[in-house]
């Protein structure tokens, strides 16, 4: 099994990147995507600040990682060296670099020039509180970012004592989860390329195959594509009913039942789609299942209505599976996890379809519907979609399986 999130190696740099769009009679064609521009960078540092305010916050401090990327475009490994960025509630974003990877920083760094770097004798987070007091602020409540590493907070605490240390989620969170035109276009791209790589997966099915054969051809065509591949989690038989999979052997036979679950990652962005199907003749119970799963992902995308509760999605998928005797609730057999996650650069991100959550739907929210059934020693089934919220209602990225005999229209 390839695990699921991996350190991405796309470049941030705004340029027009090259791809391949692949289509059914396995044309290959060049393509392109637009990634995501400086100036949609700057309104999002923009729309942090507003947030700040709103929020009686007077900074947000970023780690390296999915938001650094996200705001500035800078896409760093979090080593023990910390690189930073603060954006202040208002001004300039600055950053606190290294001073030997200060040349490395540049060739990538596009979004400000207020750079403070440190030598490795110095303490990294004196400097970050030494550069808010520049800022004039000098106390108040510092937003950190979910993702910071402890070690990164602690020392900023205790740099810092006037400053009361308070959770960045108000601030990450809203902007994060809500996708612009730009954000959505290159998820699509991805889901796209996704398709077209299950499409080879299942393609490529023979007997005696084991779950690493079908992955690795699906990350061949990730990867010829032009996407970074992310994951292929590929399971047969008895296995499917793991809904991550099982660490025991698994061998290709017919009438198996094979569930794969794929995504890549294309300008930053993810998708993540499901299918299952079986190799071979399906027989009554496992068409009588899969029908059923398909009815409930069906009920899901239609509670996905703007204004109304997140949880909506994860009740109506849920209900059509209980009304046929599976559950309740988690218990098995039936459906042991929450229908659906958030979806963006990171594969899960906030906005889960899950009991208990009232967020309401709104324009640019993206997420999964995958109401997986699971019949323990037997088989599971999970068909899994990706939605994004229009002023219309959700559009799927993937349309929806037809049939256990057609994975894709």
């Amino acid at each position: 099994m390839i695990h699921r999130r991996q350190f991405l190696q796309s470049s941030s740099l705004a340029f027009l990147a090259p791809s391949i769009l692949m289509h059914s009679s396995q044309q290959v064609i060049p393509s392109t995507f637009n990634p995501i521009s400086i100036q949609e960078r700057k309104q999002r540092i923009e729309k942090a600040q507003s947030l700040l305010i709103k929020n009686n916050m007077r900074a947000l401090v970023l780690d390296a990682g999915t938001s650094m990327e996200y705001f500035t475009g800078v896409k760093w490994y979090p080593s023990e060296r910390s690189l930073l960025a603060v954006i202040p509630d208002k001004g300039e974003l600055s950053f606190i670099c290294p001073a030997f990877e200060e040349d490395r920083f540049s060739e990538i760094n596009v979004i400000s020039q207020q750079v403070r770097t440190w030598e490795e004798h110095e303490n990294p987070f004196a400097m970050t509180i030494q550069l808010l007091k520049d800022l004039g602020i000098r106390s108040g409540k510092i937003a950190v970012e979910e993702r910071t590493r402890f070690f990164i907070f602690d020392g900023l605490r205790k740099a810092g004592p006037t400053f009361q240390l308070v959770s960045g989620d108000p601030i990450s969170i809203p902007c994060r989860m809500i996708k612009s035109p730009a954000e959505i276009a290159l998820m699509q791209r991805a889901n796209d390329i996704t398709v077209e790589a299950i499409k080879a997966g299942i393609a490529s099915l023979k007997e005696g195959m084991t779950p690493s054969d079908v992955s690795a051809k699906i990350a061949q065509v990730h990867r010829s594509m032009g996407a970074v591949h992310d994951f292929a989690l590929v399971n047969i038989g008895v296995a499917t009913s793991f809904p991550h999979g099982s660490s025991k052997a698994q061998i290709l036979k017919q009438g198996d039942v094979v569930l794969l679950d794929v995504g890549c990652v294309v300008g930053g962005y993810s998708s993540d789609i499901t299918r299952t199907i079986v190799f071979g003749q399906a027989n009554d119970k496992q068409r009588k299942i899969w029908d059923l799963e398909k009815k409930s992902q069906a009920a899901g995308f239609a509670a996905a209505q703007l204004g109304r509760p997140c949880e909506e999605v994860d009740r109506a998928s849920r209900k059509v599976l209980e009304d046929a005797g599976f559950g309740p609730g988690y218990r098995l057999p039936g459906l042991p996890h929450r229908t659906g996650h958030g979806i963006g650069m990171n594969g899960h991100e906030w906005g889960n379809m899950v009991k208990g959550n009232k967020d309401p739907l709104q324009i640019g929210m993206c997420f999964s519907i995958e109401p997986t059934i699971a019949i323990p020693g037997e088989f599971g089934i999970r068909l899994e979609d990706c939605v994004y919220m229009t002023a219309d209602g959700p559009r799927w990225f993937s349309q929806p399986s037809p049939s256990i005999d057609a994975p894709f229209q």
